[in-house]
C-alpha cells in the first residue's frame, strides 16, 4: 500500500527519464546507501546495545560497566592472538567473550543482594576497575609504554579481511548469528526467566525460579556479547586501541542505545543503535548548510554540545512519553498501517 505510483506526476522529458522515478526507491537508495557506508559501527555497537538489553531490559539489573566488558573482550582477543600461536580468529573471538563473561560474573555477585541504583554503582566499580587494570599491569598491552595495542590482522582459512567490505561482512556474520541466539534466547524459558526476575524477584523465586542461577547467567551472557562488541570494535573497526578509549562516556553511550532504541526489544538494540551512531553525523552534515542559509557563522563547538542537549532531552522524551522506545513506536506504525486507510 506505501509502494504506489498514484498521485507523483512528472512534469518534463528528464523527470521521466530518471533512473528512480517514483520517490519511494529514491528514499529507499539514499538510505541502503548511508546503512551501507555507516553499518560497521553501527552493528559493532548494535551488538554492544544488545548483551546490556539482556541484561537491564530483559533481565531487569541494571549496569553501567558496558564499556569495561568490551575492554576485556578487546584486550583478551589481542592477547590470545598474540601469545596462542596459529589460534583461529574465531576462536580468539569466543574466548574473549568467556573471559567477559567470567569478568561479568564477578561483578554481577552484587546483583543476588542490591538492585536498582545500588547495583549500577557496584557495576560501576567494574568500569574503574577494568580500565585501571588494563593501564597498571603492562602485560595485558604486552607492554607498550602507552598502553595502546594495535589489533592482528583478520585472517580466517587463509583469507585476510583486509577491506573494509571483507570487515563489513564479516561483522554483519557475526552480529546476525548473535542476534538470531539472543532472539530464540529471550522466547525460550531463560528469556522468560529472566523477565520473571525483572518484573518481580521474589514472586519468580516462589513459583521456582532459581535467582542466583538466573542473574549470574544474565551478567554472564550480557558480557559475552559486550567481549565480541569489544573484540569486534579494535579489530574491524579502530584497529588501534587504548585502556581510555573504553571510559564511562561509552558506557552510557550504550546505555543510552537501550533507552533509546527500547529496552526488553532486540530491534530497539539496532535502532537505537543505528539513532546513536547517525545523530552525531546528520548533525555535522547540516552544520554548514545551516550556517550558509542563516548567513551566520556557528561556534566550533556548538554541534558537539548540541549532540549532547539532543541525547539528554531525547532520553527524557522516552522515559515520559513512550519508556519501550523507538522499538514500540516502530510496532505502533505498524499496527497503524496496517488498518489505513480505514479506522477500524
Amino acid at each position: 500500500m506505501l509502494y504506489r505510483e498514484a498521485g507523483q506526476f512528472k512534469a518534463s522529458y528528464a523527470e521521466d527519464q530518471q533512473i528512480f522515478p517514483i520517490r519511494q526507491d529514491r528514499i529507499a537508495v539514499a538510505i541502503l546507501l548511508v546503512v551501507a557506508f555507516l553499518v560497521v559501527p553501527l552493528l559493532i555497537f548494535a551488538l554492544a546495545t544488545l548483551g546490556l538489553n539482556l541484561l537491564t531490559g530483559y533481565a531487569g539489573q541494571l549496569s553501567l560497566g558496558t564499556a569495561a566488558f568490551m575492554a576485556v573482550g578487546a584486550f583478551a582477543a589481542y592477547n590470545f592472538m598474540l601469545r596462542v600461536p596459529g589460534i583461529p580468529l574465531l576462536v580468539a573471538f569466543v574466548l574473549a567473550g568467556v573471559c567477559a563473561a567470567l569478568v561479568g560474573i564477578v561483578f554481577g555477585l552484587p546483583s543476588l543482594r542490591i538492585k536498582g541504583f545500588y547495583l549500577a554503582v557496584a557495576t560501576l566499580a567494574a568500569q574503574f576497575f577494568v580500565v585501571w587494570a588494563l593501564t597498571k599491569f603492562g602485560w595485558f598491552s604486552n607492554h607498550s609504554t602507552s598502553g595502546v595495542i594495535n589489533a592482528q590482522k583478520m585472517t580466517i582459512l587463509g583469507y585476510s579481511f583486509d577491506s573494509p567490505v571483507a570487515k563489513y561482512m564479516l561483522v554483519l556474520s557475526i552480529v546476525a548469528l548473535l542476534a538470531l541466539a539472543a532472539k530464540n534466547m529471550t522466547r525460550s524459558s531463560i528469556g522468560r526467566a529472566w523477565m520473571a526476575v525483572r518484573d518481580m524477584d521474589v514472586a519468580a523465586e516462589v513459583i521456582g525460579i532459581r535467582i542466583l542461577y538466573t542473574k549470574l547467567l544474565a551478567f554472564a551472557i550480557s558480557s559475552f556479547y559486550c567481549g565480541i562488541a569489544g573484540a569486534l570494535y579494535a579489530f574491524a573497526y579502530l584497529g588501534t586501541v587504548e585502556p581510555e578509549g573504553f571510559n564511562l562516556d561509552l558506557s552510557f553511550r550504550v546505555l543510552f542505545m537501550v533507552i533509546i532504541g527500547g529496552a526488553g526489544s532486540i530491534l530497539g538494540s539496532f535502532l537505537g543503535a543505528a539513532f546513536i551512531v547517525l545523530l552525531p553525523i546528520f548533525l555535522n552534515t547540516i552544520a554548514h548548510p545551516l550556517e550558509l542559509t542563516l548567513g551566520l557563522t556557528l561556534p566550533p563547538g556548538l554541534m558537539s554540545n548540541l549532540e549532547l542537549i539532543v541525547f539528554g532531552s531525547l532520553i527524557i522524551f522516552f522515559l515520559i512519553v513512550e519508556p519501550h522506545g523507538l522499538a514500540r513506536m516502530w510496532q505502533i506504525a505498524k499496527e497503524k498501517l496496517r488498518l489505513w486507510p480505514f479506522p477500524h
